[in-house]
């Protein structure tokens, strides 16, 4: 995946999911779960790269970063809770998929 529009389809396949671009600026897209209104996937476009952020569980977020370079604390979001995925092409879709499944799953359960 390297492109936003990879993302949201993917993201679009989930329950009960909308995007939702809630900043005036075409650069920032989310992907939101309808029942609680919050947000598992922020796509925008930093340094010439597509970018996604996607929640996930403290215990896994270290995991993810030191697998991949192209995954960095999230950019601004809780460093704890969030993680940054660069779409450059070094991920393979299947894991970037797995990410933005985790992320929609903690939000789901959410209130």
């Amino acid at each position: 995946m390297t492109e936003r529009k990879e993302v949201l389809d993917y993201g679009m396949t989930l329950p009960a999911v909308y995007t939702d671009a809630p900043f005036h600026d075409d650069n920032w897209v989310l992907l939101r779960f309808r029942k609680n209104k919050k947000a598992f996937a922020w796509t925008y476009e930093k340094d010439g790269t597509m970018r996604v952020n996607v929640k996930v569980d403290p215990q896994w977020r270290d995991f993810w970063r030191n697998a991949y370079p192209s995954v960095l604390p999230g950019y601004h979001q809780n460093k704890d809770h969030w993680n940054t995925v660069i779409l450059d092409g070094t991920i393979p879709d299947q894991e970037i998929k797995r990410m933005i499944a985790e992320s929609y799953d903690l939000i789901a359960k959410q209130k």
